[in-house]
């Protein structure tokens, strides 16, 4: 097992340098930084950090193309550098670093297995944020037909490399803020094991979201409709699934 770290970046050069030193005191491990088309502030950040790091390599998409084209680029790096897992957090300094360890450690005795936060929320947290998050994750066990799926949105999770490549070769993802929910969906479709475990989530003041009320809804919208004729086409599997689960009672 020869896991890393991936951090897609857009405009968080302040957050994104003490991230990364908080991770390598955890566990030194290669580092992609995904640069997504950011401003020239966050770019001269992104390369100091590469420059400081020997284990950062910084990865630069000359547009904004979305957290979902970000996380596919950063994905077929590690591919490059022959890791086989990968931590995923966000830059905005919102899940907390200090899981790390505990997250690669349950990866290496699940190595199949997608290793996914689930969030645990303090007072910071914008309650109609956390309202839409209830709605997303009713409609991520519709989709699945399953009740082991307690969150989809969360960012902080370690993907096993060659199983999510093989995913978005056949099918590329939402490019912005759907990927989360489209890739949890559709690793649980080809029978990956998604194990979840608690990792405290913060807002800090002053800290730069991304999410757009209105544009991600809807695009979150879509990624469900277009998962829902997905999950008809598979709706016998998931079904015998549903009854028949692994090793375990229904």
């Amino acid at each position: 097992m020869k896991p890393g770290y991936l951090i897609p970046v857009y405009n968080h050069g302040s957050t994104t340098g003490p991230l990364v030193e908080k991770l390598l005191k955890q566990r030194d491990l290669p580092v992609i930084l995904v640069d997504d088309g950011s401003d020239g502030e966050t770019k001269g950040c992104l390369a100091d950090i590469a420059r400081t790091f020997p284990q950062v390599a910084l990865v630069t998409l000359e547009k904004n193309r979305g957290k979902g084209a970000a996380l596919c680029a950063g994905i077929e790096r590690g591919r490059e550098l022959a890791l086989t897992h990968l931590l995923q957090i966000d830059a905005d300094g919102q899940h907390d670093p200090q899981r790390a360890v505990f997250f690669l450690t349950e990866s290496a005795k699940h190595p199949e297995a997608v290793i996914c936060g689930f969030p645990v929320f303090d007072g910071s947290a914008p309650r109609g944020r956390v309202k839409g998050r209830r709605i997303a994750n009713v409609w991520t066990r519709i989709m699945t037909l399953s009740g082991n799926i307690p969150d989809a949105l969360c960012g902080f999770r370690v993907y096993p490399v060659e199983s999510l490549w093989s995913l978005i070769r056949r099918r590329p993802p939402d490019s912005r803020m759907g990927v989360d929910i489209e890739l949890l969906v559709r690793l649980s479709w080809m029978g990956l094991p998604l194990i979840f475990h608690p990792v405290p989530v913060v807002y800090p003041p002053g800290g730069i979201s991304h999410f757009r009320l209105v544009r991600d809804n809807i695009r979150i919208s879509l990624v469900f409709f277009r998962l829902f004729w997905g999950m008809l086409f598979r709706l016998p599997v998931l079904i015998y699934r549903r009854f028949h689960p692994p090793g375990g009672n229904p």
